[in-house]
């Protein structure tokens, strides 16, 4: 699966949702930020006498790249005022699956990826968002000679008040075979602290706001990896591909310090796990089902309020006041 690569740029749909609320979210598409983060999830019993763990390290930065503001006037008289804002999603991370307490492969997996964002806003079409990347992960063998995965989608984004906005939309994802998956985001403020937000079929997000620096989320989510490695044996070696899936429930806390950090840990339950191999031919070579792990998160989020494409932007159509808006 695709959805560790994809969850990350299919997420910010939903962050464009909550514009008009002014959620904290606002910061994390207009502004520069760049965030850290590591996961462990201890090993399990997957039958045949092995065990199955997992750790991982990512760095993701999200920078803007362009905005621009124009006017159009059609032959039927129409008026329009679009706005279109640019951004570059960068990602890279360190994939270290274990087998009986052995990282396997050896040097785990490395992701590297790209991808670009647009949101366009207008008087007539409302506001959208389009996206695409490129990426691959690979062991230290096989990196040079890549099965790369792309994604591209689009979603259309109404607001159904001032505390109640959809997306709906579509993603392309190839990843070894073609897939059209159908995605729907909401964000639904219940009460100055309550909000729940989620991106189908990916995650559901309920969040509590204790006070202005401090708050807390209870996510259910669905995670993995597709990676290629290399089989080695004593008559030849041979490239495989290893899929990983599970789904986590966790809780999260955060906490918003010296205006431009944000502190997550995060704690929960991964279940529902999968492990396939595959061959290069694509078929499947053998299905694992660890048992439910516990998993541990922490990530620290800097975020620039320096951006003066950025500030143009918001300013211009009157998103949110310059600076964080956490």
């Amino acid at each position: 699966m695709a959805t560790s690569r994809l969850c990350v740029p299919l997420l910010l749909i939903v962050f464009v949702s909550q514009v008009k609320a002014q959620h904290f979210a606002l910061s994390r598409l207009f502004y520069p930020n760049v965030t850290l983060r590591a996961d462990y999830m201890p090993s399990a019993n997957m039958g045949n006498n092995q065990s199955y763990g997992l750790s991982r390290t990512s760095f993701n930065a999200l920078i803007p790249l362009r905005s621009e503001v124009d006017v159009s006037f059609s032959l039927r008289k129409k008026f329009d005022l679009r706005a279109r804002h640019f951004l570059m999603l960068a990602n890279a991370s360190q994939i270290n699956p274990t087998i009986n307490n052995t990282i396997s492969p050896a040097n785990g997996y490395k992701t590297a990826s790209v991808g670009v964002l647009m949101l366009q806003a207008s008087l007539r079409d409302r506001l959208w968002i389009y996206g695409g990347g490129l990426g691959i992960t690979e062991t230290n063998e096989t990196f040079f000679t890549p099965q790369p995965f792309f994604w591209a989608g689009g979603a259309r984004m109404r607001i159904l008040g001032l505390h109640t906005q959809i997306a709906y939309g579509t993603a392309l994802i190839f990843n070894q075979k073609v897939r059209l998956i159908p995605i729907f985001g909401f964000n639904k403020r219940i009460n100055k602290q309550w909000r729940a937000s989620g991106l189908l079929p990916f995650r559901v997000d309920v969040n509590h706001r204790i006070n202005e620096w401090f708050n807390i989320d209870m996510i259910g989510s669905f995670d993995g990896y597709s990676a290629g490695f290399q089989h080695v044996t004593s008559l030849e070696k041979s490239l495989r591909r290893s899929n990983y899936q599970h789904v986590k429930f966790s809780v999260a806390a955060n906490a918003h310090l010296f205006t431009v950090f944000n502190v997550s840990l995060e704690a929960g339950l991964g279940t529902f796990r999968q492990l396939r191999t595959f061959n290069s031919a694509r078929e499947n070579l053998g299905t694992e089902r660890p048992n439910i792990a516990p998993f541990v998160g922490a990530s620290v989020r800097y975020i620039s309020s320096k951006s003066k494409l950025s500030s143009q932007f918001t300013r211009k159509l009157g998103l949110g006041e310059n600076g964080i808006n956490w």
